[in-house]
């Protein structure tokens, strides 16, 4: 049984989906604030949230991010009447693994909520270190380093970076990324991936600023129409 926790300030939506949860065998904690989920947040181990990003009393995308930081492992999914693209990816980019748009039915929330607990790795903890440059990758201690210092990454950010590294050099499909880094029978919109994407990018971009001389970073390219590779940097 999963732990969960909802929040959301309208009392007939949470109302059904706590029901919802509740169905499928879920402990479902449901607060209607930004505060009572900050506070939920640091009483409780948390395997899955749904953030409502319009609350009374802070902006869901501040809560996003504080969540993120003290649980850097738990699945966050958005809850959004806001259907516009700046708004996703800004959710997005707050640190959610998901959204979902509002109005949505029942059994949809209650299969993607599924889809994400769902999370069997798709590589043996035991695996080898990959390297590629300056960049190795631990799968087991999930530990990424430039150099020998730390990239501090989020779980998809790793899980992602890590299937691309597992086919160095090949171009991994869409759907293959989803179904292997977000689950098998993963269904809707493809554009988690491509914010995920773009803010893993910024996150080693940076550390490579960080670091003094020349890095030997391997690249993350886009193939338009079918997916995403990994090259490693010139000259090895």
């Amino acid at each position: 049984m999963a732990r969960l926790l909802l929040v959301e300030d309208d009392q007939r939506i949470g109302g059904l989906v706590v029901a919802a949860l509740h169905e499928q065998g879920h402990e479902t904690l449901w607060t209607t604030t930004a505060r009572g989920a900050l506070d939920a947040a640091r009483q409780y181990p948390l395997d899955l949230v749904l953030l409502d990003l319009g609350l009374p009393d802070l902006d869901g995308t501040q809560v996003c991010r504080l969540m993120r930081r003290d649980h850097p492992d738990a699945v966050i999914v958005m809850l959004t009447a806001r259907g516009e693209d700046m708004d996703v990816i800004t959710g997005l980019e707050a640190g959610a693994d998901d959204y979902i748009t509002k109005p949505f039915g029942m059994t949809v929330l209650q299969a993607r909520v599924r889809a994400h607990l769902r999370r069997l790795p798709a590589w043996a903890p035991d695996a080898e270190t990959i390297r590629c440059g300056d960049l190795e990758i631990a799968p087991g201690a999930r530990r990424c380093l430039l150099r020998g210092i730390e990239v501090s990454l989020r779980s998809k950010q790793f899980d992602l970076l890590l299937r691309l590294a597992r086919d160095l050099g090949r171009t991994v499909n869409r759907d293959t990324l989803m179904a292997d880094v977000w689950d098998e029978h993963w269904f809707g919109s493809t554009k988690t991936l491509d914010v995920h994407i773009a803010t893993l990018r910024q996150r080693l971009a940076e550390q490579a600023e960080a670091l003094e001389g020349l890095v030997r970073l391997p690249r993350i390219v886009t193939v338009r129409g079918v997916g995403y590779r990994l090259d490693p940097p010139r000259g090895g």
